[in-house]
């Protein structure tokens, strides 16, 4: 997850489409939008094994947009396959 992270913020497409699973993979991340979003943090608030290759990662990225501060409360899933983990989909919890 922490990585997926680092390629938002970096704006690495190519790797968040390369760590994403072949079964919900976007063609495309949309990261040219503007404006930019400053992101400024990740806390990973709970991390689930579900099983030695399903896990359920709960997490709060913070960012900035046009000078208002913003949360993405995300709870993805993640599946591994060959000894490497994939985001399969994620929901975001209401309220939040």
């Amino acid at each position: 997850m922490r990585s997926r992270y680092s390629a938002y913020v970096l704006g690495i497409e190519a790797y968040l489409l390369a760590t994403w699973h072949p079964d919900t993979r976007p063609e495309r991340v949309e990261l040219d939008i503007e404006p930019r979003p400053s992101w400024l943090g990740l806390k990973v608030t709970q991390v689930r094994l579900l099983s030695p290759d399903s896990a359920i990662v709960e997490f709060v990225a913070r960012y900035k947009l046009q000078g208002r501060a913003h949360r993405l409360h995300e709870i993805g899933r993640f599946s591994r396959r060959e000894g490497r983990w994939f985001y399969l989909e994620g929901e975001f919890p209401a309220g939040t």
